[in-house]
C-alpha cells in the first residue's frame, strides 16, 4: 500500500445513475445525539443519512450503516444543518429544492426488536419559492442569538432571506448575470459571493435589510417613489478568474478568514477583502474545505482536484498529497466512531468514501544479505558499459517523436489524383459555372485500444469540406477506420494555401487512469491546383510580372503540367494560361533562349499559388532525374509598392470595423435609453403622450440593424483582404528567400516575422504584430550599430494610426538584407557578405524572353 494513497476506512455507492454536486454533502449531528452523521442528497431527489461503523478499516457499507433513505420527488440542490426552528436550539435539516425550501426534524425511535432503532424525518415547515433557487447559506444574521436564518440565492440574482418560519425580504444583487458561490461571515455580518465579473463582493446584512425591496426593482428609475436605499457593496476584490467555492473559517485564536477556490488559484482574504495569501495551483481543482491546524496561527486546507488527488496545505505550504479512487466534488472533515479527522469525499456519480491519511506499518523485514567481495575489474567494466549506454541515449537533447511504426494510432490522408466526376460542392458562393471538388480518403489505423476517437478535417477558408467532424466507436487493437470527404472552394476568392490537416483525438486507458489519457495524432495533405483554377487562353498583357531564374534548361509544360495542357496542342509547350474560379487570370511562360520562367497576372496575390506550384513541380521533376544541383533564384525587383497597396486595403477595412463598432455601440445605447423612457411612460398610472418616442425607437432599431449588417459585411471583406494579403506575403517571402539564397532556418524566421497570425482578430492585428517583429530584427541581427541595439521596444501591441511606419520598416528590412544583413536569432550583428538587390539599387533585371 502506497504511503501517498488515501486509506479506505468506509465506502459505499449511492443508488444507480444518480448525480451529485458540491452542495449535496453535509456532515453534522443532525439528530442531536452528540455524534456526527453523513447527510447526502441527490439530484434524483433521494435523501440519505449514514452512520458508518465498520468492523475493520476498508469494509464496505453495511445495511445498518444507512439510518434513513427517503425520496423527496424533487431534485435536492443543497443540504445544511442548523438551528432553523423557532422555540428550540436543536439542530434541524434544511433541504433546498429548485422551487422549495423544506426544514425537517430528524429523530430516533428506540426499537423493541432485533432490527434496532428507527429514524424518521418530520416536516417542520416549508417555503415555496417564487424564483428558481441556486444555492443557500445560513447563520445568525444581524447578530441574533440561539437561532440561524437562511439566505437563498436565485438563478436571476435575488437574495431571499427567511427568518425561520417566515419570509423576511428579498434583494437583487446589482450588475448580476450568473449566480456564484455564496457564504456568510458572522464576524462582519456580511454575505460574500463571487460575481460573474470574476470579483469577490461583500454585502452587509444591515445594508441589505434597509435597501430597496426586490418588488420595487422595476421602479429604480423612479427612485423618488421608493422608500428604500440603494444596495451598495461593502468591498470588492478582483480575482480575474471564476470561483468554484467560497468559505469563511475561524478556528481557535486565529482571525476570521475568507477562503476562495478559483479555477487556477487559491485565495485567503481578510475580513476587509485584502489578500492574506494566495497559492497558484498547477492542477484543476474540484472542491476544498478548511479545517483546524495544530500549529497556532495557521489553517489547514484540503483541496481535491480532477486528477483524483487530495492535497493538504498549511496556509500556502503543501504538507501532504494522497491519491483518491475518484474525482471528489465535495469534501468534509468529520468525527466518526471516536475517530477524529475522518475525510469524507463524494463523487459526482455517488461514490461516498470515508478515508484517512497514512498507511499501516509493514511487518516485513528484509533478509540479511551475505557480504561478498567485489571484483573491481568487473565493476569498472560494467560502469564503462553503462556510461556508454547513457552517453548514446543523451546525444540528442530534443524530444524525438515516435516513428510511424511505433505510434499507437496512425492517421493517413490520400488525395484522389482526379477531380470528382460529380461535384460534391455544397452551398458554394463561387460564381463560376461549375465548382469542382476532390475526394480525400482518410484512414485511421490503431495498434492499441483507442477510446472516444474524434476526427476533425480542417482546410483553410475559403476552402471547405463536406463533413468536418467524425465521431467513432472505441477502436480495438489492430483495427482501422476509413472515411471519405470532398474538398471544394466555397467562397468567391482564392485561398492562400492548398493544404489540409486531419487531427484525431483519442484516449488510451492505463492502470492509473482507467478513463484514459488524452492523446492526438495528425497528418497533412496537399490539394491539387485544379481545385481552384482550370486551363484558359494565355494573356499577353498583365499588371504584375515576376521572373524566376533556374540553372537548368526550361522544361516543356507538357511534361510538368500534364493536367493543364492538351497534348495535341504544341503551342502550350512554353506558354500556359490559368483561369481562377474567382474570375482572375494568370499566365505562365518559359523562355526559349534562357533558363527563365515568367509568371504574370493582373492581381499580385494570384501569382503566389502558380509560382509555388511551378517551383514544386520543377524540384520534383529534377529529383526524379537524380539531379541534386537544381536551384531557383530571383534577380528582379521585390514588388513592394504593390504589396503595400494590399496592406493599405486591409488596414482600411480594419479602421472601418472600429468605426462601425463605435456607431453600433452608440445606437444600441440610444435604443436602450428610448426603451427605458417608453417603459416608464407605459407603467405610469397617469398616461402621458409618447412625444414620438415610438417613431424614434423604430428609426433607431432600423439603424442598429443596418449597422449590424454593415459590420458583418465588413468582417467578410476583412477576411477576404487578409487572405489576399497572406498570399502576397507568401510570394514576397519566397522572392526574398530566392534573392538572398536563405537557408531553411532563415526562411522559418522570415515566415514567423511576416506571417505570425493564422487569422486576424480585434485584439491583435497583422499590422502591429508584423511591425513589432520587424522592429525586433532591425534592432538585433540587422542592426547597424550598438545604439540601435540599445533602443527599447514598446511592450504593448496596439492598432497603429496608419501604415507608414510598417511600410518604412519593411523597406528598411529589405535594404539591410541587400547590404549584407543576415537573419539570425542571435543579436550579434557581425559583418556579412553583401548581396545586391537590383530592385532597390535601381538596376532592373532582364525580363524573360517571350516565346
Amino acid at each position: 500500500m502506497s504511503l501517498f494513497k488515501a486509506r479506505d476506512w468506509w465506502s459505499t455507492m449511492l443508488g444507480e445513475k444518480e448525480e451529485f454536486d458540491q452542495g449535496c454533502l453535509c456532515v453534522a449531528d443532525v439528530d442531536n445525539s452528540g455524534r456526527d452523521k453523513i447527510i447526502v442528497g441527490s439530484y434524483m431527489g433521494y435523501l440519505r443519512i449514514f452512520n458508518p461503523h465498520p468492523v475493520k478499516p476498508g469494509d464496505g457499507g453495511q445495511p445498518e450503516d444507512l439510518l434513513l433513505e427517503v425520496q423527496l420527488r424533487e431534485a435536492i440542490l443543497q443540504v445544511e444543518v442548523g438551528k432553523f426552528v423557532s422555540g428550540t436550539e436543536g439542530l434541524h435539516l434544511a433541504v433546498l429544492h429548485c422551487r422549495k425550501l423544506c426544514v425537517y426534524a430528524v429523530s430516533e425511535t428506540l426499537g423493541n426488536v432485533e432490527h434496532g432503532n428507527q429514524y424518521q424525518i418530520k416536516l417542520m415547515y416549508e417555503h415555496n419559492l417564487q424564483r428558481t433557487a441556486c444555492n443557500m447559506t445560513y447563520g445568525p444574521f444581524g447578530g441574533v442569538k440561539g437561532r440561524d436564518l437562511i439566505c437563498i440565492q436565485s438563478m436571476d440574482g435575488m437574495l431571499m432571506l427567511f427568518e425561520q418560519e417566515s419570509y423576511a425580504f428579498g434583494r437583487f444583487l446589482p450588475g448580476f448575470l450568473l449566480p456564484g458561490p455564496l457564504t456568510y461571515s458572522s464576524r462582519t455580518d456580511s454575505f460574500i459571493t463571487v460575481s460573474s465579473c470574476r470579483q469577490v463582493e461583500s454585502y452587509k446584512y444591515q445594508v441589505l435589510a434597509f435597501a430597496t425591496d426586490a418588488d420595487e426593482r422595476q421602479e429604480i428609475d423612479r427612485a423618488k417613489l421608493g422608500s428604500g436605499k440603494r444596495l451598495v457593496v461593502d468591498w470588492v476584490l478582483n480575482l480575474g478568474e471564476q470561483a468554484l467555492d467560497i468559505c469563511v473559517a475561524s478556528f481557535n485564536q486565529t482571525v476570521s478568514s475568507v477562503f476562495v477556490l478559483g479555477e487556477r488559484n487559491f485565495f485567503c482574504l481578510k475580513d476587509n477583502g485584502q489578500i492574506r495569501f494566495m497559492k497558484k495551483l498547477d492542477y484543476s481543482p474540484s472542491c476544498f474545505v478548511p479545517y483546524c491546524s495544530v500549529k497556532e496561527g495557521t489553517i489547514n486546507t484540503l483541496i481535491g482536484n480532477h486528477s483524483k488527488m487530495l492535497n493538504v496545505y498549511q496556509d500556502v505550504t503543501l504538507k501532504w498529497a494522497a491519491q483518491l479512487p475518484h474525482i471528489p466534488v465535495s469534501v468534509k472533515v468529520a468525527n466518526l466512531q471516536d475517530l477524529k479527522g475522518v475525510i469524507v469525499t463524494l463523487s459526482d456519480t455517488g461514490h461516498l468514501q470515508c478515508s484517512y491519511l497514512g498507511t499501516d506499518p509493514s511487518l516485513f523485514q528484509a533478509p540479511r544479505v551475505e557480504s561478498r567481495e567485489l571484483n573491481q575489474e568487473e565493476f569498472d567494466a560494467e560502469m564503462k558499459e553503462l556510461q556508454k549506454i547513457i552517453k548514446e541515449a543523451t546525444k540528442t537533447q530534443d524530444i524525438v517523436p515516435k516513428s510511424e511504426k511505433t505510434r499507437d494510432v496512425i492517421v493517413t490522408a490520400e488525395v484522389s489524383p482526379d477531380l470528382d466526376v460529380e461535384s460534391q460542392a455544397i452551398d458554394s458562393e463561387v460564381k463560376a459555372e461549375a465548382v469542382p471538388s476532390v475526394t480525400v480518403k482518410i484512414t485511421i489505423q490503431s495498434r492499441v485500444t483507442a477510446k472516444k476517437p474524434n476526427l476533425e478535417v480542417c482546410v483553410q477558408a475559403p476552402l471547405a469540406v463536406t463533413c468536418e467532424q467524425f465521431v467513432f466507436d472505441d477502436l480495438e487493437p489492430d483495427s482501422s477506420e476509413t472515411v471519405v470527404v470532398s474538398v471544394f472552394l466555397k467562397r468567391n476568392f482564392s485561398p492562400s494555401e492548398l493544404e489540409g490537416n486531419c487531427v484525431l483525438s483519442y484516449s488510451t486507458p492505463t492502470e492509473l487512469f482507467p478513463e484514459g489519457i488524452l492523446k492526438a495524432a495528425q497528418c497533412t495533405f496537399s490539394l491539387p491546383l485544379r481545385l481552384i483554377c482550370f486551363p484558359a487562353q494565355p494573356s499577353k498583357a498583365a499588371n504584375h510580372k515576376i521572373t524566376i531564374d533556374t540553372n537548368k534548361p526550361p522544361i516543356s509544360f507538357l511534361t510538368i503540367f500534364p493536367d493543364f495542357v492538351d497534348p495535341s496542342e504544341d503551342d502550350q509547350a512554353n506558354v500556359l494560361g490559368f483561369q481562377f474560379l474567382s474570375g482572375s487570370k494568370a499566365t505562365l511562360l518559359a523562355s526559349k533562349t534562357s533558363q527563365r520562367y515568367r509568371i504574370q497576372s493582373d492581381q499580385l496575390e494570384d501569382l503566389w499559388l502558380i509560382t509555388k506550384e511551378l517551383r514544386l513541380r520543377l524540384e520534383e521533376r529534377f529529383k526524379k532525374q537524380n539531379c541534386k544541383d537544381f536551384a531557383c533564384t530571383f534577380s528582379g525587383s521585390i514588388p513592394l509598392q504593390e504589396y503595400f497597396e494590399l496592406i493599405d486595403r486591409h488596414f482600411e477595412l480594419r479602421l472601418n470595423e472600429e468605426k462601425l463598432q463605435e456607431l453600433l455601440s452608440q445606437r444600441a445605447a440610444q435604443f436602450r435609453a428610448i426603451e427605458r423612457r417608453l417603459l416608464t411612460r407605459f407603467k405610469d398610472k397617469t398616461p402621458a403622450p409618447l412625444q414620438h418616442l415610438d417613431t424614434l425607437l423604430e428609426g433607431t432599431f432600423r439603424e442598429v440593424i443596418a449597422l449590424a449588417d454593415a459590420a458583418v459585411e465588413n468582417q467578410a471583406n476583412i477576411f477576404q483582404a487578409f487572405t489576399k494579403l497572406k498570399s502576397a506575403t507568401h510570394l514576397v517571402i519566397m522572392l526574398i528567400s530566392l534573392w538572398q539564397k536563405l537557408s531553411t532556418d532563415q526562411v522559418a524566421i522570415l515566415e514567423a516575422t511576416f506571417l505570425p497570425l493564422a487569422e486576424d482578430t480585434k485584439e491583435m492585428g497583422w499590422e502591429e504584430t508584423v511591425d513589432a517583429a520587424i522592429s525586433y530584427l532591425l534592432r538585433t541581427c540587422l542592426s547597424k550599430s550598438s545604439k540601435e541595439q540599445a533602443l527599447s521596444l514598446s511592450s504593448q501591441l496596439c492598432m497603429p494610426k496608419d501604415t507608414s511606419r510598417l511600410k518604412k520598416n519593411i523597406t528598411l528590412f529589405c535594404d539591410r538584407l541587400a547590404k549584407g544583413g543576415r537573419l539570425s536569432l542571435c543579436t550579434d550583428s557581425a559583418t556579412q557578405q553583401a548581396a545586391v538587390m537590383p530592385g532597390l539599387s535601381g538596376e532592373s533585371a532582364e525580363e524573360a524572353e517571350e516565346p
